[in-house]
């Protein structure tokens, strides 16, 4: 039994029909995978035409919408007059007929980790740069290139005032080349042209980090919020992030057999589950154990007061550079690296899901070493 297309009208605003193809049985919708009655057109005719425009109108869309329920029966009724290669590109044309950027919207729907935010400040960026909307067929080597250098030229849209920061740049349009590839896949494209087009080269960032020297000022210096102070030299001596001690609870310190203490825990930012083994200095500072979901630093928080206090403690204990709490971690991540413990431990210490990024820190170390190696100067 064939499926029976039929071309009908629905009445809209401004007495006007909307012009829509009904099937019998029901379709199967290539975007959804649902099955499906009605397919408009996006074409609308006169009630009752006023003018010979308006009739004339009315001729030429009528003509075109019998057309189109002619192809669609065909389309549906006569598959064996298509070959695989023409089934396939009729397949690609009508996808291509799709909007990327309602596609793009899906794709940053269905992202709930850490990654969320990037993805919706990418699509963000895509909807301002698109107006809204882009098909398939219309995205090409030029319109990707043309999003890229639009990231790079932009206004950020937390300030008017500033450019978009680049490695910001950097993230945004790998989420779009992610949705290239992602699209390609799905077969909205016949080619990959997610790899045809370069990415943009990240912006070394500064990190700034503590010398063993700076870590031990830093123990015999009273701090006015002692909890923070635990905390900073927990991280140094963890590598943790601020937001995984904050919500530290005592069901995630455990200890094996033999006495050795690790945390076992999820990450917030990554959401990656982590086990991390500590020393008996880091154990020192999470004080008397509780139990259950009891937080380690109990009244943690983050705060312009706490930071004040931060700010504080390191100017009395001598230290100038430019130190947040997250320095803490780079702090812990360097001093690894420079007393000999791999990247790739160290990079799973950290909990990096990619080794580039701890890459970084062994840059800096270099560079560290570098400067060091010329504060030496003689009268030659």
């Amino acid at each position: 039994m064939g499926i029976k297309v039929t071309l009908r009208k629905k009445p809209i605003s401004k007495k006007r029909y909307s012009l829509y193809l009904d099937f019998y049985p029901a379709i199967e919708d290539i975007e959804t995978g649902q099955l499906k009655r009605r397919e408009f057109l996006g074409l609308y005719i006169h009630e009752k035409p006023k003018d010979p425009i308006e009739k004339k109108h009315n001729q030429e869309t009528n003509q075109l919408a019998k057309q189109i329920e002619q192809l669609k029966h065909n389309a549906l009724n006569k598959p064996e007059i298509y070959s695989d290669y023409e089934k396939q590109q009729l397949r690609l044309n009508q996808k291509g007929e799709e909007d990327f950027v309602k596609y793009f919207k899906k794709l940053t729907d269905r992202r709930k980790n850490s990654n969320h935010d990037n993805w919706v400040s990418s699509y963000k960026y895509l909807l301002a740069f698109t107006d809204g909307h882009k098909k398939f067929c219309d995205i090409d080597l030029a319109f990707c290139e043309g999003f890229k250098d639009y990231l790079l030229t932009t206004k950020s849209r937390k300030s008017e005032k500033v450019k978009l920061a680049r490695n910001s740049a950097v993230s945004y349009f790998n989420k779009f080349k992610a949705a290239l590839r992602e699209a390609y896949q799905e077969d909205y494209f016949a080619k990959d042209i997610n790899t045809k087009v370069s990415g943009i080269d990240p912006e070394e960032t500064h990190r700034d980090f503590l010398n063993l020297e700076e870590l031990n000022n830093l123990i015999k210096t009273p701090c006015n919020t002692p909890i923070l102070k635990r905390a900073a030299l927990f991280s140094a001596l963890t590598g943790l992030r601020f937001s995984d001690i904050e919500k530290l609870t005592w069901s995630e310190i455990r200890k094996d057999d033999k006495g050795n203490c690790s945390i076992v825990f999820r990450q917030k930012k990554t959401k990656g589950a982590e086990v991390l083994p500590i020393g008996e200095q880091a154990l020192r500072l999470l004080g008397e154990r509780s139990e259950g979901q009891v937080k380690v630093f109990e009244g943690l928080k983050y705060s312009a007061y706490h930071n004040k206090h931060l700010f504080q403690w390191l100017g009395a204990a001598g230290i100038t550079k430019d130190i947040t709490f997250h320095c803490f971690r780079h702090t812990y991540a360097v001093l690894q690296l420079d007393s000999g413990t791999d990247i790739f431990t160290v990079s799973k210490m950290l909990g990096h899901k990619d080794l580039k990024t701890t890459q970084i820190y062994a840059k800096v170390l270099n560079k560290a070493k570098s400067e060091a190696a010329n504060k030496i100067k003689l009268d030659f």
